[in-house]
C-alpha cells in the first residue's frame, strides 16, 4: 500500500532536500523530507493562499496540515516584521512534517511556532487566525471531521482561510462548511486563482 503524506510515522526512507522560496517578502532556504507534502516545491495552491492573506492579528494562529511549514513560517516572519505577538500551532498528523517544520522555525529563528498534534492543543485555546491548504486527499468524512473539529474554534471575530482546487470541490465545500457552522458564522469564497479558491470563514464578534 502506498504511503501519503497524511500518514503518521511513514516508513519509507527520509531523503532530504534544500529549496528557496519566497515567503512574507524575502527569499528563504528551507529543509524537507520526502514523505510529506509536497516536499520538491511550494505547492501552487498553498502559493495562491500565501498571496490572498491577511497579516496576522495578535493571538493563537492554527496551521492546520503544516506539512513542512510553509504557511507557518510565514505567519511567524509577517508577525515577527509586523511586531505582533502571534503563537503559531503547526498542526500535523505525520511525524515528518512536524520535524522538518520544527527544524525550519529553528533555522529561521522562528520562536513562535510550536510543532504540534491535535491532542497536544489545550481543548481551551481559541485561535484569532486558521490557515490551511486541507488534505482534500483524505476522503469526504476525514476531511469533514477535521473542519468540523477546528473551525469551530475560531475566537470571536476570529477569520480562517483554506485554499482548495475547485476541481477538487471547492465551491461545494463552501456550501457544507456554511450549514455545518450555522449562525455566528460566515462563509464566502474570497478569492480565486489558477484553478483554486480561496474560502474565508468569520465568526461573529
Amino acid at each position: 500500500m502506498a504511503e501519503h503524506y497524511f500518514t503518521e510515522s511513514p516508513s519509507s526512507e527520509a531523503k532530504r532536500r534544500e529549496i528557496t522560496l519566497d515567503l512574507a517578502g524575502r527569499t528563504v532556504a528551507v529543509e524537507t523530507m520526502s514523505g510529506t507534502f509536497s516536499p520538491t516545491r511550494l505547492d501552487p495552491g498553498t502559493a495562491v493562499l500565501l498571496k490572498n492573506l491577511p497579516d496576522p492579528e495578535p493571538g493563537d494562529l492554527l496551521d492546520l496540515g503544516c506539512g513542512w511549514g510553509p504557511i507557518a513560517l510565514h505567519a511567524a516572519l509577517q508577525a515577527s516584521d509586523a511586531e505582533v505577538d502571534v503563537r503559531v500551532w503547526a498542526l500535523d498528523v505525520n511525524s515528518r512534517s512536524l520535524e522538518s517544520t520544527a527544524a525550519n522555525a529553528a533555522r529561521l529563528g522562528l520562536d513562535s511556532i510550536r510543532t504540534v498534534t491535535a491532542d497536544e492543543v489545550p481543548a481551551d485555546v481559541e485561535f484569532s487566525a486558521i490557515r490551511s491548504n486541507p488534505p482534500i486527499r483524505v476522503g469526504k468524512d476525514v476531511l469533514h471531521e477535521l473542519l468540523e473539529t477546528w473551525l469551530p474554534r475560531l475566537a470571536p471575530a476570529g477569520r480562517a482561510d483554506l485554499v482548495v482546487a475547485k476541481n477538487l470541490g471547492a465551491d461545494s465545500l463552501l456550501t457544507w462548511i456554511r450549514g455545518m457552522l450555522g449562525e455566528g458564522f460566515s462563509a464566502e469564497r474570497t478569492a480565486s486563482s489558477k484553478g483554486f479558491r480561496i474560502l474565508t470563514i468569520r465568526r461573529d464578534s
